[in-house]
Formats: C-alpha cells, structure tokens, sequence
C-alpha cells in the first residue's frame, strides 16, 4: 500500500505521469481495491474515531479522466458511461432488486439488500444494511452494518477536495424516510433519525433532552433520536426560524436492538 500510494501522490501533483502506464495502473488498481473491499476510503479506528485516507480519493478522481465513453447493454436497458456497473451479486452473496444499480469502485458486504436504489463509487456498505427504494448512497460515503436507509434517504457523496471527510453512517442506525445526510456529516451508532431529517456540517442539532439545549454540529451523538425542527435567527429584515434537527431521547443499550428501535419509535412518536 505504501509503494501504491507514493505512485497515486505523485501522479496527482503531475497529472502528465498518467500517460505513463506505471501510474495509470496504480490508479486502476485503487479502485479495484474498492471494488473488492480491500481499501476503504475511510476506515473506523480503535477508539472510535475515523481515519480519511485523503490518497485513496485522489485515485478515483483520477480514474475517470483515465477511462473512455462506452456504451452499457444490461437486457434491454442501455447507458452510456465511463464507469462499469458492478457484477457478480450472487457470489458476493448481495441481494440486488431490479432497477438497483452499483457503480464498479463501491463495495457491498455480502448481506446487503439493495432495493430499488443507487451505490455510487468508492463507497463501502456493511453487511446486513438495506438501502431502500430510491435512496441514494453518494461517493465514498461509509455506511456500516445493519442500518436501514429507508425510502428516497439521500446520502451525499465527496470526491474533492481530497481531505474532506466522507458522509458516514456508523453501524446499527435506522435513517427514516427522506432523511438527508451530506457533507461529510457523521451519525454515531445505533441512531433513529425521524423523517425529514436534514443534516448537513453546519446544521444545528440539537439536544432537547436535558434541562439545557446542548447543540452539535457535523456529528450526531450515539444512540440518538432525532426530529426535524426549527430555531428562531435574527436576520437584518426581521426573525425567521431556520431548518435544525432536534435531539429528544436515546435508544436504551439495554434492548435489544430491533426492540429499541420500535420503543424508539412508540416513546417519541418518531414518523419513519
């Protein structure tokens, strides 16, 4: 990895070294490391954190300049495109209903049920997750295992600039229906986001819980469920209220998780 990605550095601050197969194949070769799991954009670290591997990203960037228009037949269908379409589900053990479509550079644990829905490159999707009908899995984006992405969910993507972080979804999470999750946004483990939730790195959420509002950005706290919501802002022309997402209890650690989840949704009366 590290011969690989001194080669990946190099061609990205001279982009001429790409006409010089040693360096094309380097770029080729990250992203069938991606395609197979074997490299991750970004990877969970032991205590918690995570860590962007800035040089993977600037793989796949240049990967497209690197490939050519071409048509794609799929039964009747046809696209046209510089990116293959992902292969092979049965033996990666994927469930895949027509008209989901994975993009060559995601990989997709065996276990993932993929709806009606779309995967695109360089994103890694745990085993037992469900991406469902018409949600949206963005580039690089990191959605861990046994999360639920419920109908027409978008999950934003980020290729430049390379050491921006990707939108992660950690493991356990239940994201309701409509829910929007970009930039680079992180929602903790085991979370319940209610419909409509939008998150973004300079959304207000806030937590409602306590007896004093506790406001995060860019990250939603483990076990949390969320509510859209709003917050009144002073502007030159007068008060508004501004879109937030509100914090108004937890899942307990105690229960199960599907059971949980449920007592989630019944305590708080959450709309999924």
């Amino acid at each position: 990895m590290s011969a690989l990605r001194q080669l990946i550095e190099a061609a990205w601050d001279d982009r001429s070294l790409l006409s010089d197969t040693k360096y094309s194949s380097a770029v080729f070769e990250v992203v069938d490391l991606l395609d197979k799991g074997e490299l991750r954009v970004a990877e969970p670290l032991a205590d918690g954190s995570w860590q962007v591997n800035d040089w993977v990203k600037k793989g796949v960037v240049m990967y497209f300049p690197l490939r050519q228009m071409e048509t794609i037949e799929v039964g009747m269908l046809e696209f046209h495109d510089k990116i293959p379409l992902k292969r092979n589900y049965a033996a990666m053990g994927v469930r895949v209903v027509p008209h989901a479509i994975a993009r060559y550079g995601s990989f997709l644990e065996r276990g993932v049920i993929m709806m009606p829905s779309y995967v695109n490159i360089g994103a890694w999707v745990g085993s037992g997750t469900m991406v469902d009908t018409w949600a949206t899995v963005g580039s690089c984006a990191q959605i861990g295992r046994n999360v639920h992405l419920s109908g027409g969910v978008g999950i934003g993507g980020v290729l430049e600039p390379p050491q921006a972080a990707p939108t992660i979804i950690e493991d356990d999470c239940f994201i309701g229906s409509r829910c929007i999750v970009v930039e680079g946004a992180r929602i903790e483990k085991e979370c319940v986001l209610g419909a409509n939730v939008v998150i973004t790195a300079s959304t207000h959420i806030i937590d409602v819980s306590g007896p004093e509002p506790v406001t995060y950005r860019g990250r939603v706290p483990a076990r949390s469920v969320v509510i859209p919501g709003s917050y009144a802002k002073e502007f030159p022309s007068g008060t508004y209220h501004v879109p937030c997402a509100l914090i108004i209890g937890q899942r307990k650690e105690s229960t199960d998780k599907k059971v949980s989840l449920n007592d989630a949704l019944r305590d708080y009366n959450v709309a999924v």
